[in-house]
């Protein structure tokens, strides 16, 4: 290692060591991150489930076996309820989307093979309601189909109901499924996944850039406390000094990266698409927010300001850049403004790599640009920060 790598990395090591002792920092770097991806990634993943409130007024088995195949609904999370009232007031409430209603003398009237009808509470101008009494009606037709089966064989052939219906569920699971081929008419999705795959790389884009204005208080403090003057005195260059902030600072970015990638994929399922482009885009954003990070490090006065102006600024970025919501739902003149953020432009990466299954090539323009913005952010602060050395 030459002597000025080895300079590079004591001037790093120091910053870091600096970095670590600040609370504010760890909160913007470590803890504010993994509380928002981790609620976001719980509430977000929650909505996979569908909840359905069941009331059972007296079915019997019947009821037991539809309330059993509810339960074993992958899209549905049940709910029991002792009362109609109760139910309807978990509706109203939103503790469930919709209530299933299981009449009483159900089981009787399929043994007498009379027809039963099965009361759904939901509100037909609510999305959510009508889609989880969608999901109900499924499970209904399947199971209802299978009493169809049972009923008739008892009438024609032998057997009691419950037995033959027994009969129909191991034959049902015996028959072949029949395949259905969906084929996606716009290949070129505008848009992240819906869910926690569209916030975690938009969290991910947010808190690297707003970790690093904010943490351009470290360099403020540094210039206030004369340690940048000490290290000058020592045989140390001042681009050597420039050179271990920046080093410091795309590390901590790549650090932040890599927790929230690690987050989303080992707990919430995430995929990231091609594992090169996605180094490749966390690399450079990391590099990115290094740049913002330094340049703001040498625009504050004071540490107040850049932990309190740093992350209002990055928030405000963000929501220009498409964090909070799709550039594709605002007006053309927005997604123009939107693009001249860098998050704009790390957001439409990520959108290539995990909506349209891109690769390296996908994102090479967008690489360039981001690699533009950091780019100028390093060399403005740069200049601005030796100004401060010499």
């Amino acid at each position: 290692m030459s002597g000025r790598a080895a300079r590079v990395l004591a001037v790093t090591r120091v910053s870091v060591r600096r970095y670590a002792r600040d609370r504010r920092a760890l909160l913007f770097v470590l803890i504010l991150p993994t509380m928002v991806i981790l609620i976001l990634g719980v509430t977000l993943r929650g909505f996979t489930t569908l909840k359905v409130g069941v009331v059972d007024l007296g079915a019997g088995q019947a009821g037991q076996d539809l309330n059993g195949a509810l339960e074993h609904s992958p899209a549905l999370s049940v709910k029991h309820y002792g009362t109609l009232a109760s139910a309807r007031r978990g509706v109203a409430r939103g503790e469930v989307s919709t209530a299933v209603i299981l009449p009483a003398g159900m089981d009787a009237a399929l043994q007498h093979g009379s027809s039963v009808t099965i009361e759904v509470l939901a509100d037909p101008l609510n999305g959510t309601e009508q889609a989880a009494a969608a999901a109900v009606a499924s499970v209904v037709s399947e199971q209802g189909s299978r009493v169809q089966a049972a009923v008739f064989a008892t009438a024609e052939a032998s057997g009691t109901l419950q037995q033959n219906l027994t009969r129909a569920t191991t034959v049902q699971g015996t028959l072949a499924d029949v395949g259905v081929v969906a084929s996606q008419v716009q290949t070129r999705q505008s848009v992240l996944p819906e869910g926690f795959r569209y916030s975690a790389p938009t969290m991910l884009v947010l808190f690297v850039f707003l970790n690093a204005l904010a943490g351009g208080a470290i360099i403020v403090e540094n210039r206030r406390s004369g340690m940048y003057e000490r290290m000058a005195a020592a045989p140390i260059r001042p681009w050597t000094i420039v050179e271990g902030e920046a080093l410091t600072y795309v590390g901590i970015a790549v650090v932040q990266s890599l927790l929230i990638v690690g987050l989303g994929a080992v707990v919430f399922g995430v995929s990231w698409g091609d594992p090169v482009a996605a180094a490749a885009l966390i690399a450079v954003w990391s590099v990115v927010g290094a740049g913002a990070g330094l340049l703001s490090g040498t625009l504050f006065k004071t540490p107040e300001q850049a932990t309190s102006i740093g992350p209002a600024l990055g928030i405000a970025l963000g929501m220009l850049g498409g964090c909070m919501w799709p550039l594709s739902i605002v007006t053309g003149v927005m997604r123009q403004v939107g693009h001249a953020t860098p998050q704009a432009w790390a957001i439409d990466g990520w959108t290539a790599l995990m909506a349209r299954h891109g690769a390296l090539s996908s994102i090479a323009g967008d690489l360039a640009v981001l690699a533009a913005f950091a780019a100028a952010f390093l060399v403005i602060a740069s200049v601005r920060l030796r100004r401060v050395l010499l």
